[in-house]
This record gives structure tokens, C-alpha cells and sequence, in this order.
């Protein structure tokens, strides 16, 4: 009686089948929602992992095309959907999927044979003063960390703003916009955002220039005369400025912006063309 006694003492825990039937059933039930849940949490962590934004982000930049932000098409919403989901965090999964859709709307547009009639835009061009003199003795991985940070502000500005880059240029950048006012406002937000940056004390200063017209798309590309005079536009600028020409302010709400004529001559630009230093009112 007394190994008994002792043997029933040493497993007590096992001698109620009650209790071992509602062990096994908790074990199975936590095992079941354990790796979900475990699965859930790293595949979070994992879409907001900064360096696997950055590589995803990278990523998207060596594909053809421009992430799809102007234009009415059923693509470009979903991008604008993606982008407006939860834009202040970021997100690996954005950015795969807006990769998808530039590589389908290149491949559409190709196909397509897409170019052959001018498309109403504002165009953007932007670039940064005096680079070229702080590259030569910065190094190639503070210039590379500087164009890649200049070109991620000016990309989230302007798509913030529904414009989208058509393609980066060495240090500076072209957009289009399908609304003007859009487009002087993403000019000076990323001249502001560039000149928040410091690379080792540097501090980068974008200039930016406008022009509205009818460039002609093509593939993943703009091409005409309003795409040059655009660019003539911003090199007349100066370090922190905008200038927009006539056809754009014409486009846009010109009373939300002080505006200053400006002295301009360019070859290859119309000679009655009209060029404004452009700045917002913040009135009380």
C-alpha cells in the first residue's frame, strides 16, 4: 500500500483524465494559433525593416518606367491607393507593388505604342547648385549616400503631390504633374525638404523651374519643346529658387503665390515667354 500510495503521490498530476484531456486540447489550441501569430509578427517586421525598404526602394529605381501617379487610368489609382495606405510608414510590400505596376504600365505603353499625341502637363526639372565643386572632394559613397537621399525626398514629395518622376538625372530630377498648382507646390516642398539634409556638414541646395505645355510621351519617356524650355526654365534659378513660366501660373491657383518677374533668355526658348521667381503667401 505504501509504493502505491507513493506512486499515486509522484503522478498526481496525471491521475485525473479530466485534466489531461484539457492539457492535450490548450497544447493543441495554442499550437495551432502560435505559429500563426509568430508568422504574423515577423512577416510585420519584416515589411517595415528599414534596410529591406531601402534595398526594396533601390530596387524599384533600376526598373523601367516611373511609378504610375498621373492620369486617370485604372493602374494609376491602385497606385494611388497603395501610396495613401498608411503613407507615413514604410513598407516593403508598397513598394514591391508599385514596382508591379511600372513594370505593367511600361509594358503597356510599349506595346501600345504609346507617344503619338501630346499629353497637357506641367513639367518639373530640378537640380542641385554647386554638386559637381563638393563632389570632387567628398568621395563616391558621400555622393552616392547624398543622391540617394535627395532622390527619395524629391520622389516622396512629388508623388505625395500626384506628379510622377519620369527619370533622375545624375543630381537632379524630372516630373510631371497634371495640375499646376500640384507642381509648384511639390517644387518648393522638396527644395525644402533637400535643404533639411546634411551630409558631413554639407547642406544641399536644390534649385527648381516649371513650364505647362504638351510634350509628347514616349515609352517611359517626354519629349518636345515644353520639356526643354522646362529645363532652361529651372537652370536660370538659383540656389533655394523656383521659377515658373507664364503658362504654368496660368495653370495654377496664382494667387496663393507672390511672384517676381525675372530677366530670362535662353536658346531655343520663344522669346515672348514669361519667367516668375515664385514663392507661397503664408498669410494669417
Amino acid at each position: 500500500m505504501t509504493r502505491t500510495d507513493d506512486a499515486g503521490d509522484e503522478h498526481g498530476d496525471a491521475a485525473d483524465p479530466t485534466d489531461a484531456v484539457t492539457a492535450t486540447s490548450s497544447a493543441r489550441h495554442s499550437g495551432n494559433l502560435g505559429p500563426a501569430r509568430r508568422a504574423a509578427d515577423a512577416l510585420a517586421r519584416s515589411d517595415a525593416n528599414a534596410r529591406a525598404v531601402r534595398a526594396a526602394r533601390a530596387a524599384r529605381g533600376l526598373l523601367p518606367g516611373s511609378p504610375p501617379q498621373v492620369g486617370g487610368r485604372t493602374s494609376d489609382r491602385l497606385a494611388r491607393l497603395i501610396n495613401e495606405a498608411r503613407p507615413e510608414q514604410p513598407s516593403v510590400i508598397r513598394e514591391l507593388g508599385l514596382g508591379a505596376l511600372q513594370v505593367w504600365q511600361t509594358m503597356l505603353a510599349r506595346r501600345g505604342g504609346r507617344g503619338r499625341e501630346p499629353v497637357p502637363a506641367t513639367i518639373l526639372f530640378t537640380d542641385l547648385v554647386g554638386f559637381s565643386t563638393w563632389a570632387l572632394g567628398a568621395g563616391d559613397d558621400q555622393v552616392l549616400r547624398l543622391l540617394s537621399e535627395v532622390n527619395a525626398v524629391t520622389e516622396s514629395v512629388i508623388s505625395a503631390r500626384g506628379g510622377s518622376v519620369v527619370k533622375y538625372l545624375g543630381d537632379g530630377t524630372m516630373a510631371v504633374f497634371l495640375d499646376g498648382t500640384e507642381a509648384i507646390e511639390a517644387a518648393h516642398e522638396a527644395i525644402c525638404a533637400v535643404s533639411a539634409l546634411t551630409i558631413d556638414s554639407y547642406r544641399p541646395q536644390l534649385r527648381a523651374g516649371l513650364h505647362t505645355g504638351t510634350p509628347r510621351a514616349v515609352g517611359d519617356d517626354f519629349i518636345g519643346v515644353d520639356v526643354n524650355i522646362a529645363a532652361r526654365v529651372a537652370d536660370a534659378a538659383g540656389p533655394g529658387e523656383l521659377f515658373a513660366s507664364d503658362a504654368t501660373l496660368n495653370n495654377a491657383d496664382a494667387e496663393r503665390y507672390h511672384r517676381r518677374k525675372r530677366r530670362f533668355k535662353a536658346k531655343g526658348v520663344p522669346s515672348d515667354l514669361v519667367v516668375y521667381a515664385v514663392v507661397p503667401r503664408y498669410e494669417q
